[in-house]
């Protein structure tokens, strides 16, 4: 019964996402489900030291737990990060980055060279602009003219551009926080350590297969540079601040990488250093602009970041957190560790299953983070029980969360650049899905080769 009510909800979770309903709310929603389930049922949700005292009560206490769980740090963490990257994209320091890295494509003229170099100047773009969405209409803007005019196609512009943001190592990724603490490991050690060591390799991998793949289908598709665009949705700025600024959205990430490298046995995390930055941040905007009251105007930007990144990330954490904790009050965790337990390469089963599930969540609700913030709190449990090794099952996982983004017709991302080129999402999603599926397999074996199983 337990397992037939945690599957209907799952489908329907999934259903719903897909016909567009807020996953956030969805997630809630079917966590609340199954935590009533639990207490029709008999199963208890809290330790009687922990409970409410009144078990229809204790799935309400539940979203108030798992809202003080998230909050701390996790989701400072997160809100922190959002709050400096909507500082420095209010301040046109981003799209200052962003052009200076991006200038000296310009110059390049084989139109298919230029694919593996502008799928792997993108992903090192996601650094600087961690939305998805974001970064497409920032390089749709910025580069495609220049694309086209050394004869790419359009559809072939698209899936590098619609792909730019896959799975870049950064300790500045909110889906690296996450992992980092639910698995108990440093985050530079967790990026460094295990995620570059597979995300790299497999990044040059798709760049090599986007290359072949881009040129075949153009030839099939005999597709051409001449396509017009939706120049609507790609407004640039006149009046950018000077080059300099384009240091400063990447402030965070040196400042880790060095007190990481250098600093070890300095207490001081990610939260403080992103302060450090802001801080520098407004010092330099009014060294440019003389004018306190216009610069501290834009200081209000920092603290409604910070109020998104709640929004968007840190309550649909807590959302997916309500809806695992119902799935182990229905007892389907223990019946999970007791189907791998002592079984001979559980490890690998695990990861498979995590990254079945992750895939099939991402391709329907079009955002596979969702599905990760969902599992990951469970991983540590499950890899304990059955004697499998966590970071195995769950880096994998991730990787593939944001991987299959770019290959959902229903993502930000593809209906967005297929909207710009004038296509439908599926003719994107043909140019993508190559590509995103190599990376796939090769994030797979290099997993199995790094952890032995």
């Amino acid at each position: 019964m337990e397992i037939i009510i945690v599957l209907l909800v799952l489908g329907l979770i999934g259903y719903m996402i897909m016909k567009e309903y807020n996953a956030t709310v969805m997630l809630l929603a079917g966590g609340m489900i199954l935590l009533f389930s639990a207490v029709i049922l008999g199963h208890p949700i809290f330790d009687v030291s922990e409970s409410s005292g009144l078990t229809w009560l204790d799935p309400f206490k539940s979203i108030q737990v798992q809202l003080i769980k998230q909050l701390n740090p996790i989701g400072l963490t997160i809100m922190v990060l959002f709050g400096f990257s909507s500082y420095t994209t209010a301040i046109k320091a981003n799209e200052v980055a962003v052009r200076i890295m991006t200038a000296p494509i310009a110059g390049m003229k084989s139109k298919y060279m230029l694919v593996p170099v502008v799928f792997l100047l993108g992903n090192v773009l996601s650094l600087v602009v961690p939305s998805a969405s974001s970064l497409a209409v920032l390089l749709m803007a910025t580069l495609y003219p220049a694309l086209q005019r050394s004869g790419m196609s359009s559809l072939t512009a698209g899936a590098i551009i619609a792909t730019a943001a896959t799975i870049m190592p950064t300790p500045l990724g909110a889906d690296n926080v996450v992992a980092a603490q639910n698995l108990g490991v440093g985050l530079i050690e967790y990026v460094f350590e295990y995620h570059a060591k597979i995300s790299i390799p497999a990044l040059i991998v798709m760049a090599i297969a986007h290359y072949f793949w881009q040129k075949y289908m153009d030839k099939k598709q005999q597709a051409d540079s001449t396509a017009d665009i939706d120049t609507s949705k790609l407004i640039l700025s006149k009046d950018l601040p000077p080059v300099y600024y384009g240091i400063l959205p990447i402030l965070p990430l040196v400042l880790v990488i060095v007190f990481g490298l250098f600093f070890s046995k300095v207490k001081f995390d990610i939260i403080g250093i992103t302060f450090i930055c802001f801080i520098l941040t407004i010092g330099v905007d009014l060294f440019h602009k003389r004018n306190v009251r216009t610069v501290f105007e834009q200081v209000k930007v920092f603290f409604k970041g910070m109020g998104d990144g709640f929004a968007s990330v840190v309550t649909l954490l807590v959302a997916a957190s309500l809806l695992v904790q119902g799935i182990q009050a229905m007892g389907i965790l223990d019946m999970l560790i007791k189907s791998v337990r002592d079984v001979s390469g559980a490890s690998f089963i695990l990861m498979l299953i995590f990254c079945a599930m992750t895939t099939i969540i991402a391709l329907i609700s079009g955002s596979g983070l969702a599905a990760f913030y969902s599992f990951i709190v469970l991983i540590p449990a499950i890899a304990e029980q059955s004697g499998a090794n966590a970071i195995a099952i769950a880096l994998p996982m991730q990787l593939f969360s944001n991987l299959v983004r770019s290959i959902s017709p229903v993502s930000a991302v593809v209906i967005i650049v297929a909207s710009i080129i004038k296509v439908s999402p599926m003719e994107v999603v043909k140019r993508t899905s190559v590509p995103i599926i190599v990376s796939m397999i090769v994030c797979i074996l290099l997993s199995i080769a790094m952890f032995g199983i």
